[in-house]
């Protein structure tokens, strides 16, 4: 998906106290939070802020989920378990961050 808007959104959405938050749960820093977020951003799959179909968030997140981390876990180089529970904030994060644009 690549998209640096989305990415600063979900930054803004996700704010000080839970880019804190992240970064303890990936055992890093602040910044090293804000490059797991950009690299999850960038993982994500085409489409992934379409509707896809009426099919239930939480599959699209299941179904995703595992792929993203091991993308980022790569590019990272963070522990793939690590990223995998950062991602349990994240995700939410970045749906309610797409469901926001596109009411916009």
């Amino acid at each position: 998906m690549g998209d640096d808007a989305l990415r600063n959104d979900v930054l803004e959405e996700l704010g000080e106290d839970r880019i804190q938050e992240l970064a303890g749960e990936l055992g890093t820093d602040s910044d090293g939070a804000r490059r797991v977020v950009a690299a999850t951003v960038s993982a994500l799959p085409e489409g992934f802020g379409d509707r896809r179909g009426g099919e239930l968030m939480s599959s699209v997140l299941a179904e995703i989920s595992g792929p993203v981390s091991d993308s980022v876990a790569k590019e990272t180089g963070l522990p793939a378990p690590a990223v995998g529970r950062a991602l349990e904030l994240l995700l939410p994060v970045i749906v309610t961050t797409v469901a926001k644009r596109r009411k916009a």
